[in-house]
């Protein structure tokens, strides 16, 4: 590592662009754009070194990074970190943060609907995963298999016959085929109030969950699909219901390969549950249930002390949400639920038509160094993306140093707990299902419902 974090600074700096504007964004040089394909072909095939795609970054000039800006803390890293670090290789950042990530994978298929071909759109390097990442690969909307071409592909364990690739080579349960490079990892992790739970009151299975809320009912609440935070929950739930007891195994499938009738089965007991536990949320017993629309919301709910739990994405989100005041000072991490913590990455794609396509693989690039990973940490307490256990031990070192730490778990707790991501395909129909379900209370069966999921997703 080059040298510690900078003090944060204390004025956001204002990039957010409307979606509207994505298409009068800056393109590379018409004669670069005319031979991008040539280009990502010989980079592809391995005919390309590296100093010669460095070289072409630097007529490029540019390059455009758009990523979810919900982050103060990862936005000051990007201003301060990848900015100036992109600068010292020739090229512009362009950081544009946006609000959904689905919006820009519309844009860019848009763009490919409309001819725009590589060199000739507007994203370059997009910060995705699940069912964006599946979106873009079903309408062919990616660059190729660039990750293991990367110098930096060396900190990533892509083995397949080591399970610790798994997160690597699949996105939900997709195939990543080396069209996205990891950039964070994270686990859905709980946090409690130790001024208002007493450590033997803190519930590890759902069934303990519902018995607590029993005993106090309103005291929490989860966010509400389809956020990626609500649907990781839902799943969670429905692991834990499984009525064959195989936990996350069946949902692993592609929605192809799974009748609705099966699907309906094995998903029936947990969203009955849900259904179960709604009066017994948040302002259940009063006016319905109350969902948090967001991460910022649920934290404001666990700060204000309307709720015991939060629950969500992020092993450090403790320690960070301590040291910025927006967790309460009594908070810890706990287990829950037991042998089904939802464990995934995150990544970094390349659209099939990015506009600056040899700068987007040097940003990538940067983006997994030892140096960019540790001081991303340290900064905004987002784990790595990149795999511990293929650095060297000074390398090894600095990340461990610039990790915020962990508060009453320990990285084996994790690891332990940790199940992987419901398959893409099925997110969505899992998503739909308690939409109908629970939020609008259909009085349909969950049969009917999936049916009906199956044939609106299948058009």
């Amino acid at each position: 590592m080059t040298g510690s974090w900078p003090k944060l600074r204390e004025k956001r700096m204002k990039r957010t662009v409307a979606l509207a504007g994505l298409l009068t964004l800056t393109t590379a040089p018409l004669a670069l754009a005319q031979d991008a394909a040539a280009f990502r072909d010989a980079f592809l095939a391995g005919e390309t070194g590296w100093p010669a795609v460095e070289a072409r970054a630097r007529d490029e000039g540019e390059v455009n990074f758009y990523y979810w800006g919900g982050s103060d803390l990862l936005n000051v890293w990007v201003d301060s970190m990848a900015v100036p670090a992109l600068a010292t290789k020739g090229v512009t950042l362009n950081p544009i943060r946006i609000t959904s990530t689905k919006d820009v994978v519309d844009v860019i298929l848009a763009e490919k609907a409309a001819g725009k071909r590589l060199g000739d759109g507007s994203v370059d390097v997009l910060w995705v995963n699940g069912e964006n990442f599946a979106t873009l690969k079903v309408q062919d909307g990616l660059f190729g298999s660039f990750a293991q071409l990367l110098p930096t592909s060396a900190n990533i364990e892509w083995n397949a016959e080591d399970p610790r690739s798994l997160l690597n080579l699949r996105d939900f349960g997709v195939e990543t085929g080396g069209a996205e490079m990891p950039w964070s990892g994270e686990q859905y992790v709980c946090a409690y109030n130790g001024d208002t739970v007493e450590e033997d009151a803190l519930p590890a299975t759902f069934d303990q969950l519902k018995a607590y809320l029993t005993e106090n009912p309103g005291r929490f609440t989860y966010v509400k699909p389809p956020h990626y935070l609500g649907n990781t929950f839902v799943q969670q739930a429905v692991y834990a219901f499984n009525p064959d007891g195989t936990g996350a195994e069946p949902f692993q499938q592609n929605r192809d390969d799974i009748a609705p009738e099966e699907l309906a089965r094995l998903i029936a007991p947990g969203l009955e549950y849900l259904k179960s536990l709604e009066p017994l949320l948040l302002n259940g017993s009063d006016s319905g249930a109350r969902y948090p629309e967001d991460p910022a919301a649920i934290d404001g709910m666990f700060l204000n002390g309307e709720v015991d739990f939060n629950c969500k994405f992020g092993i450090y989100a403790v320690s960070t949400g301590l040291s910025t005041g927006t967790y309460p000072e009594a908070a810890r991490e706990f287990i829950f639920p037991e042998k089904g913590m939802i464990k995934n990455k995150n990544y970094l794609a390349i659209p099939a038509n990015a506009p600056n396509p040899a700068a987007a693989l040097v940003l990538v690039d940067w983006m997994t160094t030892v140096d960019a990973q540790a001081t991303k940490l340290e900064a905004t307490g987002f784990p790595a993306g990149i795999d511990g256990w293929t650095l060297e031990l000074s390398d090894r070192a600095a990340l461990e140093s610039a990790s915020p730490g962990l508060i009453a778990l320990t990285e084996e707790d994790l690891e332990a707990n940790a199940v992987p991501d419901t398959n893409a395909t099925l997110v969505d129909v899992i998503e739909a299902v308690w939409l109908d379900y629970i939020e609008r209370d259909s009085t349909e069966g969950i049969e009917a419902l999936v049916q009906r999921a199956y044939e609106t997703l299948g058009q």
